[in-house]
C-alpha cells in the first residue's frame, strides 16, 4: 500500500525536498509542471478529485451523482486523470472503482483550498476606527 502525508499537510513527508531546498527549475521542468497544472486546471477534475479524497475509493456512478454530471463526462475526466497516473480504477463486475494513486494530490488540494481562504480574508475590507 501506498504511504500517502498526513491529511492537510504537504507531502514533504515522502521524502522530497521543500521548493526552497531544489535546485532553480530549467526550461524542460517548468513546461512539464505548466502541463501538470493544467490537468487540475478543470473545476470538473478538481470536484471529482475532492469527492476521490473524501470518500476513497468511489464507482464512476455513484461519483457522477455525488458532483451532480452525468456518468460518462465523468468518466471521461477521469480517463484524463488516469492517463497521467493521478487516479487509478479496479473493475469490480461491470462496475469501475476509482481512487486517488498519487499521494501528493490530497496534499495539493489542501494547499489549494488553504490559497484561496487566505487571499478570502486578506481581500476583506479593513475597518478604520475613527479617533
Amino acid at each position: 500500500m501506498e504511504r500517502m502525508p498526513p491529511p492537510g499537510r504537504v507531502p514533504g513527508g515522502l521524502g522530497k525536498p521543500k521548493p526552497s531546498d531544489r535546485p532553480l527549475i530549467d526550461g524542460g521542468r517548468a513546461g512539464e509542471l505548466s502541463r501538470l497544472f493544467k490537468v487540475f486546471a478543470s473545476d470538473t477534475r478538481l470536484r471529482v478529485l475532492h469527492a476521490l479524497e473524501r470518500g476513497g475509493e468511489v464507482c464512476v456512478t455513484d461519483l457522477a451523482a455525488t458532483v451532480g454530471m452525468a456518468t460518462q463526462a465523468v468518466s471521461n475526466q477521469l480517463q484524463r486523470l488516469a492517463d497521467r497516473r493521478i487516479v487509478v480504477a479496479r473493475r469490480q463486475g461491470t462496475r469501475l472503482f476509482y481512487r486517488i494513486a498519487d499521494p501528493c494530490v490530497g496534499g495539493f488540494l489542501d494547499l489549494g483550498l488553504c490559497l484561496l481562504e487566505e487571499t478570502a480574508r486578506r481581500a476583506q475590507p479593513k475597518v478604520r476606527l475613527r479617533k
